[in-house]
């Protein structure tokens, strides 16, 4: 199968080995994976903060980008929970009206697309560790894959899913909203990271790598022993 990749800005500059395993996952399952290089901002951040104008600038870029593809794959609910929503307001009154409503259906998670589409839920991940599963905000209300999640987690070798849902709350990121509310961002992080050490966990995986950067730059700085995995990375441990 043809597919087309599409990289988050937070992956494409944090963590690049993300993007590279996504497309190395993919091709180890047989299909011809395409990257457009000239690929950018999907707009989600401008969008969120009001600037619809330059959000819509984005969008259009973003729809001309990505045409001509059954799927457009990538690895961050936020992202895809935004296009799959947002896109069919930006464009509700212009001629890219059907356009963004066709790219909404085509994108996915990776998630979604190794369960619903593939039907493969083992993809050879051994993990021996204990992992503590975070679903982010977004992704829940705007997108929901927690299900193929555990789906793919419960398949990998080795690992212990910990949590029973007592830490299924935000983690204080909430894109800027951690720069205009540090001390609350901060204090949602410290109660996460509380019940996730409760729980006996080793790693945080989640499909969001924003939320992994956020909880990730608190347990460094307060030098707490545990770790953050984006799903995609999780998957190809060991392959």
């Amino acid at each position: 199968m043809d597919l087309i990749v599409f990289v988050p800005c937070c992956v494409d500059q944090f963590t690049p080995k993300t993007a590279s395993n996504l497309i190395k996952l993919l091709e180890k399952l047989g299909h011809n994976v395409k990257y457009p290089s000239n690929q950018t901002c999907c707009g989600r951040l401008l969008y969120d903060n009001g600037n619809w104008n330059e959000a819509k600038e984005l969008g259009y870029k973003f729809i001309e980008d990505f045409r001509g593809s059954e799927y457009i794959i990538t690895c961050s609910t936020s992202c895809t929970g935004y296009i799959k929503n947002n896109f069919n307001k930006l464009f509700s009154d212009s001629m890219h009206s059907v356009d963004s409503k066709s790219i909404g259906k085509r994108i996915m998670d990776i998630s979604e697309f190794l369960v619903e589409v593939e039907h493969k839920l083992d993809l050879g991940a051994e993990f021996p560790y204990k992992v503590s599963l975070h679903s982010n905000c977004r992704g829940l209300n705007e997108y929901n894959v927690e299900a193929e999640t555990r789906l793919l987690l419960n398949n990998v070798k080795g690992l212990e899913l910990t949590e029973s849902n007592t830490n299924n709350f935000c983690c204080g990121f909430g894109g800027t909203f951690s720069l205009y509310n540090e001390p609350v961002s901060t204090a949602l992080a410290q109660k996460k990271i509380s019940a996730i050490m409760n729980e006996g966990a080793q790693y945080i995986v989640s499909n969001d790598q924003t939320c992994l950067l956020h909880l990730q730059s608190y347990i460094d700085k307060h030098k707490i022993d545990l770790k953050t995995i984006h799903l995609v990375d999780l998957l190809m441990y060991n392959n």
